[in-house]
């Protein structure tokens, strides 16, 4: 397995469990039959930036870096007030029109966000097409999109 396909199970996993320790990672991967050692969660954990934060149950748990979502955040805010057109919705498809040229930079930012309730997206010159994972998920996406559209 390459190593971002890897990381991005590492990020999925974050954001469902809290994991302690660099051993429950081998564990959990290798659960979903995806060989990997203590060793390569390692250089993992310092190439992603990932952080141990205080858990609800005492003790602590790896996280993604807060610093760098909020960032990717502010840059998603700042491509969709400066570039955004419209959008609209069907099915568990959203389709936004943006200023040419900001296609690829919005999809990547929405990427770059690790929406639990994003499957994928595409993005050309002009529009981004994200897919989500249910029509639930669509309307969550919706009221993203909304609150990042209206905040100041």
């Amino acid at each position: 397995m390459k190593k971002q396909e890897r990381q991005r199970y590492i990020k999925r996993l974050l954001s469902s469990k809290e994991i302690e320790r660099q051993e429950d990672f081998v564990s959990l991967l290798r659960a979903e039959n995806i060989d990997v050692t203590q060793a390569t969660i390692s250089r993992d954990i310092k190439d992603m930036q990932l952080v141990k934060v205080p858990s609800a149950t005492g003790g602590y748990h790896y996280s993604m870096p807060v610093q760098k979502k909020m960032d990717t955040e502010k840059k998603l805010k700042r491509t969709l007030k400066d570039a955004y057109v419209s959008y609209a919705t069907q099915d568990k498809l959203v389709l936004i029109k943006v200023l040419p040229g900001n296609g690829p930079a919005l999809a990547s930012l929405v990427e770059a966000m690790h929406y639990d309730h994003v499957f994928g997206t595409l993005g050309d010159d002009s529009t981004v097409l994200i897919i989500c994972k249910s029509l639930d998920a669509t309307l969550e996406l919706q009221q993203t999109l909304q609150r990042l559209l209206s905040d100041n």
